[in-house]
């Protein structure tokens, strides 16, 4: 073996007696001793499946929604009640959906790898964001890459209104209702409304 630098690496071959050296076990067990320990490969795969938000999967994902404060499965509203345009979830006419009874019908829905990724990544945002339209503004073009328009609403009287230029489905509204990843201010009522 030769010097790195000041250092001369230690020669595992040195140590072995001569009545030794020519056991087939031994000197494969010896002869592969760093590839038995080397951890690179579960490292890498720590890394990737865990550590990297951007290419973790499954179970990674999960850590880091408990980091940020998100879960993946959402309470999805799956009745349509009786209503006027600005009731949500949903809206129906008369004689074909039932008045609304104070409790919801729901379904757990889990989201895939890709929408809890982008879930995770707004819900760090609002863990960072000051409240402000600018930023809650930054938080709705995230959730909502090129489906239109979103915007927030600040109505000047304790009010403040998540406005979608696009219809949300039932997971959307469940995001955007229950998972609590918009921020609003104390005392601040909100409301989303969808053209």
């Amino acid at each position: 073996m030769s010097p790195i630098g000041d250092i001369i690496p230690f020669n595992v071959w040195s140590t072995i007696l001569a009545q030794y050296a020519n056991s087939p076990i031994l000197t494969t067990l010896i002869g592969n001793f760093q590839q038995y320990l080397d951890q690179t490969v579960n490292y890498e795969m720590l890394f990737d499946d865990i550590w990297n938000i951007n290419t973790a999967q499954g179970p990674g994902l999960d850590v880091w929604g408990r980091i940020v404060g998100v879960q993946r499965v959402l309470a999805v509203a799956n009745t349509v009640y009786f209503g006027f345009a600005e009731a949500l979830p949903g809206v129906g006419t008369f004689g074909q959906s039932p008045f609304y009874s104070g409790q919801t019908a729901t379904s757990n829905f889990a989201l895939s790898d890709s929408a809890f990724r982008t879930l995770i990544f707004a819900k760090a945002l609002s863990n960072i964001s000051n409240g402000s339209i600018p930023s809650i503004n930054q938080i709705l073009l995230s959730l909502f890459p090129n489906r239109g328009n979103c915007y927030v609403i600040d109505g000047l009287n304790m009010t403040m209104t998540y406005f979608f230029n696009f219809a949300l489905t039932p997971v959307e509204t469940a995001i955007v209702a229950a998972s609590g990843i918009l921020p609003k201010s104390v005392g601040v009522a909100a409301s989303v409304v969808q053209n």
